[in-house]
């Protein structure tokens, strides 16, 4: 069984989902930008979801944002969801879109974590040898002057998506928020943090390629490669599935985080197995959304559990 997740209003998270086999199915033209984009931006409105951050490589997505209600896990099946049918449509792809491992759902807890993970994702085609600089790739994506200002548009695809249904709009628009972390008075101060951090990513990842021996791919390159293909170099297998993030050199922000998942896991559990034992009167703790969305159990108080 999963370790439970504590899905809490507010919480900022950085999402990966990665395709099937690594396959490249998200190659980066125009139709599938256009996907990505509009059903982000629907999806996004929807749940109440701030987006952050956004890069979509060839076999994967990367997303920073903000869980403002609580209900990430629905924003993810509906997004997910679309993306997959759209996908399937404009590939004529048989078969699943998504890898069957779990999406990957860490926490930013501090403002070096936020830096630190949004220069990640805007870098990644970079440490990925694509492209030389992260403003280069041709996806769908945030550049790092757009943080907390900037918006993407997208027009309704052609494949797929009902005209006659209204949660369809012919437009959709997705504003990039600045994290609830970061005051608006600091954004600019943010947006060079990330952007030295960027610097700093690229940097190591040119180094790394050229002592391999590997020249970049280049963004025209990125945008013909058949999305049929899978990438076929080695990739180790996840040791780890974090949950939080906290940044360079904040040991202690770790410990207090760590102990907090840890109390969390334990007391979810005891609640579990009173419910399981009948005692339909259990208090799981703040957090809890499975048991509570689909059995109906009660959750402690997030105000009495600080």
């Amino acid at each position: 069984m999963s370790q439970p997740r504590e899905i809490i209003p507010g919480a900022t998270y950085m999402i990966t989902r990665r395709v099937l086999r690594r396959h490249l199915l998200l190659r980066p033209d125009a139709s599938i930008t256009q996907l990505l984009v509009y059903t982000l931006a629907v999806s996004a409105r929807r749940f109440g979801i701030e987006v952050h951050a956004f890069c979509a490589m060839s076999t994967h997505l990367h997303i920073i944002v903000t869980d403002t209600k609580g209900v990430l896990p629905r924003f993810l099946q509906f997004f997910h969801r679309i993306v997959a049918l759209g996908t399937k449509v404009l590939r004529t792809w048989e078969g699943p879109v998504w890898d069957h491992e779990a999406t990957s759902v860490v926490q930013l807890l501090t403002r070096a974590a936020l830096v630190e993970k949004i220069a990640y994702v805007l870098a990644n085609p970079v440490a990925a040898g694509l492209v030389r600089y992260a403003r280069e790739w041709p996806g769908a994506k945030v550049d790092v002057r757009e943080l907390g200002c900037g918006v993407l548009h997208a027009a309704r695809p052609s494949v797929y998506l009902d005209p006659e249904n209204p949660q369809w709009p012919e437009e959709a628009t997705l504003p990039i928020a600045l994290p609830p972390l970061i005051e608006q008075d600091r954004a600019d101060g943010f947006r060079q943090q990330v952007a030295a951090e960027i610097e700093r990513q690229e940097a190591q990842a040119h180094a790394e390629i050229q002592g391999q021996g590997h020249r970049f791919l280049g963004a025209e390159r990125a945008s013909e490669v058949s999305p049929y293909e899978r990438v076929t170099s080695f990739e180790a297998l996840r040791a780890r599935n974090p949950t939080f993030a906290v940044g360079r050199g904040q040991e202690d922000a770790w410990r207090i985080a760590s102990a907090a998942v840890r109390t969390f896991r334990a007391t979810y559990r005891a609640a579990l197995e009173r419910w399981r034992a009948g005692v339909r009167s259990v208090l799981f703790p703040a957090g809890t959304w499975w048991m509570r969305t689909f059995h109906g159990a009660s959750v402690t108080d997030a105000a009495l559990a600080i």
